[in-house]
């Protein structure tokens, strides 16, 4: 099964993307670099939501993330993942960032496969993230030739 087919099992949705402010994924030569995607859950972790509540969260950026470069590529075949940048709202003593982030790794992992999936990873935390977000994640994709 190929990236495309594999995401759709796994339950992302494709759907058009109208241009908005910025742009939500940008080529540059074979390189599709991504904007941050921010979750739909709001809140902060280690003051009420919890570590598997923003492994959701980072999963539910993967999946924006996915219909963002199917939007710019037309398909999510024929890509290489380089690079993921977790960004987690949380407070200053939770230290479970990493553990949070792996729900958009995960996922990448799981769509790409072992050789197209395996990438370098930051997860941050931060003191607050746009919109109340709890996760905020980025990525590059390198196009294979």
């Amino acid at each position: 099964m190929n990236p495309q087919e594999t995401a759709a099992q796994l339950g992302v949705t494709f759907t058009p993307l109208t241009r908005g402010y910025l742009n939500l994924c940008i080529r540059s030569g074979n390189l599709l670099i991504t904007s941050g995607h921010v979750s739909d859950l709001k809140g902060k972790l280690g003051a009420g939501l919890t570590t598997e509540e923003g492994y959701a969260a980072a999963r539910n950026c993967a999946d924006k993330i996915l219909n963002s470069v199917w939007n710019a590529h037309g398909t999510l075949n024929g890509l290489k993942l380089i690079k993921v940048l977790g960004c987690v709202n949380s407070e200053p003593s939770y230290i479970e960032q990493h553990l949070v982030i792996n729900g958009a790794s995960d996922l990448f992992l799981k769509v790409f496969g072992d050789q197209d999936g395996y990438h370098a990873r930051s997860a941050l935390g931060f003191a607050s993230l746009p919109v109340g977000a709890a996760v905020e994640v980025e990525a590059i994709f390198e196009i294979k030739a």
